[in-house]
């Protein structure tokens, strides 16, 4: 059931997409380049369990979500979208399923991305990075109040299954 639930969220998120007003999806050079984020990836925060999951690219997007449980219960959720908009390969988060923040990409290369939004709040930047162990790096970082900012996790990639 819990995987049923799944690929239903997947799918409204899919049409969520469609709806978004993205305009056409030509270069999927973008997406395409970030097959080596795809799978669920996992660890600890703490406590709390981080999980993300991301789909294989396809047709010029890729379809993501986060979650964190600590020992009480369901803490926290995001959905995410990697998709090409008007050229422009972005990133699109949902925390808490509110409206998409857009984060255009600002670098890539083999396995690393770099998405950036000077105008948001916190965080400005969102990077990917997979290392040489398997493993992978996601850090937000920016100014908040002032302050410069960072979070970081590393997770291990492991096939999907629920506990």
């Amino acid at each position: 059931m819990r995987d049923l639930r799944w690929y239903v969220m997947v799918a409204c998120i899919a049409v969520s997409g469609a709806f978004a007003g993205s305009g056409p999806r030509q270069d999927r050079s973008g997406t395409a380049s970030l097959e080596w984020l795809a799978g669920m990836w996992s660890g600890m925060d703490g406590a709390t369990k981080v999980e993300e999951h991301w789909m294989r690219p396809a047709a010029g997007v890729m379809l993501g979500v986060h979650r964190d449980v600590d020992s009480a219960g369901f803490v926290w959720f995001e959905y995410l979208r990697i998709e090409t908009r008007n050229g422009t390969t972005v990133y699109a988060a949902m925390p808490g399923g509110r409206p998409a923040t857009i984060f255009p990409l600002k670098e890539i290369g083999r396995n690393s991305v770099v998405f950036e939004n000077v105008e948001n709040d916190f965080p400005q930047r969102i990077i990917y990075q997979l290392n040489d162990d398997g493993s992978l790096l996601a850090r937000i970082e920016g100014m908040e109040a002032g302050v410069v900012k960072s979070k970081e996790w590393v997770w291990k990639k492991g096939p999907r299954r629920e506990e």
